[in-house]
């Protein structure tokens, strides 16, 4: 039986003898189920197992702190590789990994495409602007604007390869039309921003994904302008874009931005975020 020194009424006393069976063959055990401030005394059942040791119920309420609760709902949706993004010491190693599937996916709906620039010039209405004739492999070169005036020397951009997203709504700024935007690498002040480079041997209109070279025929096709916008989900993977210690972009630091020709790489900003 339960010791008399400990009171009658203590959870704790309860707790500490759970699931322990004693000389004269009572086993306590709680239920949970039950949700009274006291706990009662069944008579004793024969168990069905050989040795038919009888066994006594003991209903408890709230002797379980609420942290160690076995209802584990809480759950991180975004797994960002910022440090100031917290996550639920409850969630499992096994919800982040389907969620960073999940973003995965997703961003393997971005036409994320090889480019190289024909001819870029400062924009008449905007000083912080560069106007750029990219090649992203369609008939027609694309017009797009990039705020990298104070950045990148005009000159850099001549003839260079660059990443295009090319499936985000045009916008008009200043009085062009941007239809697309180019990849950048930045360090966390935002001081030194690079253009994300496509690997040697790469052509304009290659496509550019997350993973490795045996999912390229699983890739989904890419979203509409209108699905991307939509679903949001530029807002929700670009959060997880950096570069790793050696350069090279990826996903969450695991899933490689990757051509058939290898992978996409900064020139030289490590653990930057990508935009």
């Amino acid at each position: 039986m339960v010791p008399a020194s400990l009171p009658r009424t203590s959870g704790l006393r309860l707790l500490s003898y759970c699931n322990q069976t004693y000389n004269c063959g009572i086993v306590l055990r709680p239920l949970l189920s039950i949700t009274s401030n006291y706990y009662s005394t069944a008579k004793p059942h024969r168990q069905q197992k050989k040795n038919n040791i009888p066994s006594l119920s003991l209903s408890i309420s709230s002797f379980i702190p609420k942290e160690k609760s076995l209802v584990t709902s809480k759950s991180i949706k975004t797994f960002c590789t910022t440090s100031n993004v917290t996550t639920d010491p409850a969630t499992t190693s096994d919800d982040n990994v389907v969620d960073m599937m999940k973003i995965k996916d997703m961003a393997n709906t971005l036409d994320l495409r090889v480019g190289k620039i024909l001819k870029a010039w400062r924009h008449e209405e905007a000083d912080s602007l560069y106007v750029e004739e990219v090649d992203v492999g369609e008939p027609e070169p694309r017009i797009i604007c990039s705020g990298l005036v104070k950045y990148i020397p005009l000159d850099d951009l001549q003839d260079k390869s660059v990443v295009v997203l090319a499936n985000l709504k045009p916008r008009n700024m200043r009085g062009v039309k941007s239809s697309g935007m180019l990849m950048a690498a930045s360090d966390a002040s935002h001081e030194n921003v690079e253009l994300l480079e496509p690997p040697v041997g790469s052509t304009p209109g290659d496509r550019i994904w997350f993973g490795t070279e045996d999912e390229k025929e699983r890739l989904p096709e890419a979203g509409s302008p209108n699905q991307i916008a939509k679903k949001k989900i530029w807002e929700q993977v670009q959060p997880h874009l950096v570069t790793t210690g050696s350069c090279v972009a990826t996903l969450g630091g695991t899933h490689l931005m990757i051509t058939s020709a290898g992978s996409v790489v900064s020139k030289s900003l490590v653990n930057a975020n990508i935009a």
